[in-house]
C-alpha cells in the first residue's frame, strides 16, 4: 500500500446521519495504527492486537504498526481504518438555530401523537396491527447508529444484547444525539396509547452504537453488522453512509470488504436495510464514484419521499407522501425502495421568511410537520460533549436525558419505515429468509404515477401489502427457502459485486 493511499484524504459531502444535508469526512490519518485486514483464513499474528474479528468474513480489525501487517503471511489484503466524520447538518439559513423548534413542547409528552404521524397513517400501520394482528412479535432488529436512548418509555431495548462497537468506555445508549433514538422509534416505538407509534411495536431493538460523538470507523460499522448476525437478527438498519467515495483506492478495498459482510449477513438471514443519502445525487451516472455502503451487494437501498402541506388545512397535501424528497439520492439501479423520510416545502419557507415578522415558531412548525416524528430527548443545557484527550471520542456521557418527541427528516428517517416493515413480515411469516422478505417488500411496492424508477427501484414502500402477503405464504406454507438468493443486482464496479452497478 503506497503513503498516498495511506495518507488519504477523502472528502465526502454524502449523508452519514439524517437531517437535510449532511457533510461527512473520510480520513485517513498519517498516524494511523488501525487497520483493517482480510486474512487467509488464518490466526492474526500475536504482536497485532485485535479489535474486532469477524469471524465467517475473513476479515479483522487490527492494531499495531504497519510493517506487522505487512509482514504477516496471513494478511492478503489491508487499508487504515478510516474514519467517518459527522459534521453539522447544512440547514436552510432560514431555519438555522431553530432546531429546539423541532421537537415538541414537553407538554405532549403524555398524548397520542399518532394524528402528527402522516408517514404511519400512509403506511396503515393501526390497521397492521389491529386488524391483521401482526405486531411484529419475535423479530428482532438491530439499529448500526449513535446509540439508542434505552430510558425511553415508547422504547424496548434488549439492554443484554446491545453493544458499544466504539470503545469509548461510555457503555451502550445514546450519548448527546439523539439519531439512533428516532430512529429506533420508527421502527418499534410501543403502541400503547401515548407517544408516537412504531411500524413493529412487538419487534426487540438491540442497540450498536458505532458513534462517539461525531465520529465512526468503518471498522466499528462492519463488526457490528457481522455481530447482528450473531445475534439473529432478522434486520439490521444502517441509517449512515458517505458519498462519494472513489471507486479506485480506498473504494475498492471498502466495497469488497462491504459486499463481503453484506453477502454473510444475507446468507445468514440478516436483512440489511441501508440509507441512500441525502446529497440529490444521481448514483446511476457517478461513473468513478460509489455510495457506501448502499450500494454494495445484498443490502436494501432506500431513498427518501415525503409530503408538502401535511399540517396546512384544509387544503390538505400539495404534495402527496410517496413524492421523492428534494435531497434524497436516486438511480435506478442504485435505489430498492422509496419510503417516508419527510419533506421540506421550500417556496412555502421563502415566502414565510420574506413575510413580516419573518419566520415564526408556529410555520416553521407547519413546515417540519413533513418531516418524521419520533422519539428524542434532551440533554442538561449546560453540558456540552467533550473530548479532551483529542481522540475523537466523547469522555464523558450527559448526567441526565429527558425523553422528548421531536422532527427529523433524511434517507435515514426513511430507512427505519423498512426495517420496521421487514419485523412485520418475518413476524407474520417466521420462516421467510432474508431474500424472501425482501422480496416481498419489493413485489408490495409500486411505482406511483407520474414518476419512474429512478427514486423507487421496484416502488413505494407498502407495508400492509407486504404483510398480507407475508401472512398468505404463511398461511399457504410457502414461506420455506435456503437463505441463499444472488442478491439484488448491487455491486461496487470492480468485480466484487453480483451484477451490474
Amino acid at each position: 500500500m503506497s503513503d498516498s493511499t495511506r495518507r488519504a484524504f477523502l472528502q465526502c459531502s454524502g449523508a452519514l446521519l439524517g437531517g437535510i444535508a449532511l457533510g461527512t469526512q473520510v480520513t485517513a490519518a498519517e498516524s494511523a495504527d488501525r487497520y483493517i485486514v482480510e486474512t487467509n483464513g488464518g490466526a492474526v499474528p500475536s504482536d497485532l492486537e485485535v479489535v474486532h474479528e469477524m469471524s465467517g468474513v475473513d476479515f479483522a480489525v487490527v492494531r499495531g504498526s504497519e510493517d506487522g501487517v505487512e509482514s504477516s503471511n496471513q494478511v492478503t489484503d489491508y487499508e487504515v481504518d478510516v474514519e467517518v466524520k459527522l459534521e453539522e447538518p447544512d440547514t436552510p439559513d432560514e431555519l438555522a438555530d431553530r432546531e429546539d423548534v423541532f421537537d415538541l413542547p414537553a407538554s405532549r409528552n403524555g398524548d397520542d401523537l399518532y394524528d402528527l404521524e402522516w408517514d404511519k397513517q400512509d403506511q396503515d400501520v393501526r390497521t397492521i396491527h389491529d386488524e391483521k394482528e401482526v405486531r411484529g412479535e419475535g423479530a428482532r432488529v438491530a439499529v448500526i447508529d449513535d446509540g439508542v436512548y434505552a430510558d425511553h418509555p415508547d422504547l424496548e431495548v434488549n439492554e443484554a444484547l446491545s453493544v458499544n462497537f466504539t470503545g469509548d468506555g461510555n457503555g451502550t445508549g445514546a450519548l448527546f444525539d439523539d439519531h439512533g433514538t428516532h430512529v429506533a422509534g420508527t421502527i418499534a416505538a410501543q403502541d400503547n396509547g401515548t407517544g408516537v407509534v412504531g411500524t413493529a411495536p412487538g419487534a426487540e431493538i438491540v442497540d450498536l452504537r458505532v458513534f462517539s460523538g461525531p465520529f465512526a470507523s468503518f471498522g466499528d460499522i462492519v463488526a457490528a453488522i457481522v455481530y447482528s448476525v450473531a445475534v439473529d437478527a432478522d434486520a439490521a438498519n444502517l441509517s449512515l453512509g458517505a458519498y462519494p467515495v472513489p471507486r479506485q483506492g480506498l473504494g475498492s478495498f471498502y466495497g469488497k470488504l462491504l459486499n463481503r459482510v453484506m453477502t454473510f449477513a444475507n446468507k445468514e438471514g440478516t436483512l440489511l436495510v441501508v440509507a441512500a443519502g441525502n446529497d440529490s445525487a444521481d448514483l446511476q451516472h457517478d461513473k468513478n464514484f460509489i455510495s457506501l455502503p448502499n450500494e454494495g451487494a445484498q443490502g436494501l437501498s432506500v431513498a427518501a419521499t415525503g409530503p408538502e402541506g401535511f399540517d396546512i388545512p384544509p387544503e390538505g397535501f400539495e404534495d402527496p407522501p410517496e413524492s421523492p424528497a428534494y435531497y434524497t439520492n436516486f438511480g435506478t439501479n442504485a435505489i430498492d425502495l422509496g419510503a417516508p423520510g419527510g419533506d421540506l416545502d421550500l417556496e412555502a419557507l421563502a415566502e414565510f421568511a420574506a413575510s413580516d415578522p419573518g419566520l415564526t415558531v408556529g410555520e416553521i412548525r407547519t413546515l417540519v410537520a413533513d418531516w418524521v416524528l419520533s422519539t428524542t430527548f434532551e440533554t442538561p443545557a449546560d453540558e456540552e460533549p467533550a473530548d479532551e484527550d483529542g481522540d475523537g471520542n466523547i469522555d464523558d456521557p450527559p448526567s441526565s436525558r429527558t425523553p422528548r418527541y421531536g422532527y427529523k427528516q433524511g434517507t435515514s428517517m426513511a430507512t427505519p419505515q423498512v426495517a420496521g416493515a421487514a419485523a412485520l413480515v418475518r413476524s407474520a411469516d417466521d420462516s421467510l429468509n432474508a431474500n424472501q422478505a425482501e422480496s416481498i417488500l419489493e413485489n408490495a411496492a409500486s411505482v406511483p404515477d407520474d414518476y419512474d424508477k429512478t427514486y423507487y427501484g421496484s416502488g413505494y414502500l407498502d407495508t400492509l401489502g407486504a404483510v398480507e402477503s407475508a401472512l398468505e405464504k404463511a398461511e399457504n406454507g410457502n414461506g420455506k427457502g435456503n437463505g441463499n438468493g444472488n442478491g439484488n443486482g448491487k455491486g461496487n464496479g470492480n468485480g466484487n459485486g453480483n451484477g451490474n452497478n
